[in-house]
């Protein structure tokens, strides 16, 4: 079932959820339900997703769920605005992943699926920046590669430069 998926980037993923919150753990994954809200099912999480709904016109859904953590892997680069998102974000831990933007390939954008598209590519400052703004403490980082199988100078560069940069942050508690 799992054979066409991206098995290196849910590996590093589930490794550094693991890392920051061991399952068992309730979490609100952002976005609609996909093959990695599974993979962390069978890795003894209690996963919610939200619906589909525009999170650029609704931030305030993230409210509605109580939960140990959300996690937002892919998602914020699909919104206008994801400083709203993040600010209406309850839960004090947040574990994030995002694509970096790359200085030899231009922004994702699908030709079929106009809600495909990514809106931000972020370079890591500017994302730590937003999580920083919205009121997070960044803890920890990690950031990997995205190898793929073709031939070319950017299918080559793929396999040096990262692409996908994971944060694990906390709410910084206002006194």
């Amino acid at each position: 079932m799992y054979s066409k998926l991206p098995k290196k980037r849910y590996k590093y993923t589930l490794e550094f959820l693991q890392k920051h919150l061991p399952a068992p753990a309730v979490i609100l994954d952002l976005g609609v339900r996909n093959p990695f809200s599974e993979i962390m099912e069978e890795n003894g999480y209690t996963v919610y997703n939200t619906k589909g709904e525009d999170l650029d016109v609704l931030p305030q859904i993230v409210k509605d769920y109580k939960v140990d953590a959300v996690t937002a892997f892919e998602i914020f680069e699909h919104l206008l605005a994801p400083f709203n998102v993040l600010r209406e974000i309850e839960t004090s831990k947040i574990i994030t992943t995002v694509p970096l933007k790359l200085w030899f390939s231009d922004a994702y954008r699908s030709k079929t699926d106009m809600w495909d598209r990514h809106y931000h590519e972020f370079e890591d400052w500017q994302y730590d920046w937003l999580l920083e703004k919205s009121g997070w403490n960044i803890k920890d980082t990690e950031k990997w590669t995205s190898p793929v199988n073709k031939i070319g100078i950017r299918p080559i560069l793929r396999n040096y430069v990262p692409r996908y940069y994971a944060v694990y942050a906390e709410k910084v508690i206002k006194k």
